[in-house]
């Protein structure tokens, strides 16, 4: 086992990976930017290291940084998180070439998953379902054309490189393609610095459910059941949940299947999730895969009474997982409550928070690294805290969802707390009818019509 494990990352997942590693007698290295001295994880961690100013580049995503301050403290493992390097193959080779174990996926895995293209490629070889679409990148404009054609409108344009939904167009008619092909790789060019572009048919009345695996370094693999994520914002989470209200037992063993392929068909090691978009008729299709632990990885946690971060460590430090697959017992819903404005088109609201009031009671969890008194610096996501609640049926965990956001109170900062207590009134979310395009016609009433 690890003695010392620095955390790459900030914030709540920052302390979530410290607390595992106290509870597993593990040595743990925080490292923080001079914007997030006083966040959380730095205080609670055994040692801290600042590794440079607010800007991510020079701080958070600065490899030698990390590196050096791994060295310092004598870390032999470094846990990335999510988000920043978590998924950057490059970096996964640097703590492979200096003696240190970096806790997810290999340069290689890496590589092979990230561009959406190759892991496409690499699912269809495994026999898992697709997506109608390109077989590779589109060399130029001419070829998008014959394939949207082939494929059949609408049409989804995405960036190899892709992610947060940068690069993204959906198209309806062919004299729309060539606007839509020019400004997402315009858009991708600018955000990744690569404007490679391929094509799907664009699925109708989707659903975004994705499947938690973990794989270990025997080549076995096995899966943790489903995550709803479906309500989503330009592309970003706002909630999630587990079961599914959509899935079925019939599916759920179909698409956990398809999960488990892909994951031993790529011999792939540690946590990661098999993305999927489903339609209307319960048909599914490989997305993507993300290489690393995701935000909504608590609900998981709750259903199944098990602790996804140490499973990681755990298949890092060579230990071979169960091959055990889970269904959930409960249901559990989380959400992300963003320092944001819900009332002027979610814009972000950094700025010091003067009280805050943290739900509790039984079946309610909070992940959050602030506190009364902490400056959410305007430099790096908005998400400041996860609400989960779980229970026994779907009605109850939103009746407990309902009650702990309104014992939920942060002031000096606008969150998203109203607009989720109105997502819980919401007949459509209440009857479980909701597909990825639901924030398209979700209305925020105004404070005093919610008063």
């Amino acid at each position: 086992m690890f003695k010392k494990i620095l955390i790459a990352n900030r914030g709540e997942i920052a302390l979530r990976v410290i607390r595992t590693c106290k509870e597993m007698g593990v040595k743990t290295v925080a490292v923080y930017s001079t914007a997030d001295a006083e966040s959380l994880h730095v205080k609670f961690a055994d040692e801290a290291v600042c590794i440079g100013p607010p800007a991510s580049s020079e701080s958070y995503l600065k490899m030698s940084n990390i590196i050096a301050a791994a060295e310092i403290t004598n870390a032999d493992a470094i846990h990335p998180g999510y988000g920043f390097l978590s998924e950057n193959a490059k970096f996964s080779k640097i703590c492979e070439e200096h003696g240190i174990k970096f806790i997810g996926a290999s340069e290689e895995m890496i590589a092979k998953m990230g561009d959406k293209a190759t892991a496409k490629a690499t699912m269809k070889a495994a026999g898992v379902p697709c997506v109608p679409g390109s077989e590779g990148i589109i060399k130029d404009f001419k070829e998008c054309e014959t394939i949207a054609k082939k494929v059949g409108y609408p049409v989804m344009l995405k960036a190899t490189a892709g992610g947060g939904g940068k690069g993204m167009r959906a198209v309806w008619k062919p004299e729309n393609l060539k606007a839509a092909w020019d400004s997402a790789r315009q858009e991708s060019k600018a955000a990744f610095g690569n404007d490679d572009m391929y094509m799907e048919k664009l699925i109708e009345e989707p659903r975004h459910i994705e499947i938690q695996i973990v794989g270990d370094s025997r080549g076995k693999a096995c899966h943790l059941s489903e995550r709803d994520c479906s309500i989503q914002r330009r592309h970003q989470k706002l909630t999630e949940e587990v079961p599914s209200p959509f899935m079925t037992d019939k599916l759920r063993d179909k698409m956990g299947k398809a999960a488990v392929k892909a994951a031993e068909y790529i011999k792939y090691e540690g946590a990661g999730t098999v993305e999927f978009l489903v339609d209307k008729n319960r048909n599914f299709y490989f997305m993507e895969m993300n290489t690393r632990i995701q935000v909504e990885h608590p609900i998981t946690e709750q259903v199944i009474d098990f602790d996804l971060i140490r499973e990681q460590i755990l298949v890092a430090a060579g230990v071979p997982i169960s091959g055990k697959n889970y269904t959930p017992n409960l249901h559990s819903i989380e959400c992300r409550i963003n320092a944001e404005d819900p009332y002027n088109d979610f814009r972000p609201s950094p700025g010091k928070i003067t009280t805050l009031h943290a739900p509790g009671g039984h079946g309610v969890r909070l992940d959050t690294h602030v506190y009364a008194g902490y400056s959410i610096p305007p430099n790096y996501d908005s998400m400041i805290a996860k609400l989960i609640t779980t229970a026994q049926t779907r009605e109850e965990a939103i009746n407990k969802m309902k009650r702990a956001l309104d014992e939920f109170v942060i002031e000096g900062i606008k969150t998203t707390i109203p607009f989720h207590r109105q997502l819980m009134e919401h007949p459509d979310y209440l009857a479980g009818n909701y597909t990825t395009k639901f924030m398209e016609d979700f209305e925020i009433k105004a404070e005093e019509e919610e008063d």
